[in-house]
């Protein structure tokens, strides 16, 4: 049976199939999913990690050397290896701060430059999957980050390409309910 994230989420596509787009607000449900089962919030990070390293074709000098270690460390390992090691994952994840660390201030304020969205999201994947970031925020915003997409008729929302991504995550909230009934 169908939990109520996951209702919520089929509700989602169906108002993009219905009208072309949905707040991303309406993706807040996620936070009291991850706040329910903390272990959640790293096996999310660490999904979108995978999902954003395997984007990254097409890239080029740095930016394709960190997708390739990212796809190495995070999609091509042993299946003896449930989870990437622990000391790979923090060195990907620094070198990726590095990477995006150029700051620029815009009326005084600091804004973070960046220049490739899904190694943004490899890092901020990352982040969860190491426990540096812990809130069911955090990950409510890593799952908007994802999943949003610009487009000029209707803005920064859940619209065109957002529907496959919303479509994924409602597989993924599936899954995990799946395997946790499954526990004893």
């Amino acid at each position: 049976m169908p939990s109520r994230v996951q209702d919520q989420l089929a509700a989602i596509l169906a108002e993009i199939d219905r009208t072309g787009q949905a707040d991303v607000l309406r993706l807040t449900v996620l936070k009291k999913w991850f706040e329910y089962h903390p272990k959640r919030l790293r096996a999310f990070g660490l999904w979108v990690a995978e999902r954003a390293a395997a984007r990254g074709e097409g890239a080029e000098g740095e930016a394709a050397d960190l997708f390739a270690t990212a796809r190495t460390l995070l999609t091509e390992r042993p299946l003896s290896e449930p989870r990437p090691g622990w000391t790979a994952a923090e060195t990907l994840h620094r070198r990726l701060a590095a990477f995006q660390n150029t700051v620029q201030y815009i009326r005084g304020t600091p804004v973070r430059i960046i220049r490739n969205r899904n190694l943004l999201l490899v890092e901020e994947g990352l982040a969860l999957y190491l426990g540096q970031r812990t809130r069911p925020t955090d990950g409510y915003r890593l799952a908007a980050d994802d999943c949003e997409h610009y487009d000029p008729h209707y803005g920064t929302n859940l619209n065109g390409p957002a529907r496959e991504r919303v479509a994924a995550l409602l597989g993924f909230v599936a899954t995990v309910e799946a395997q946790e009934g499954q526990q004893p």
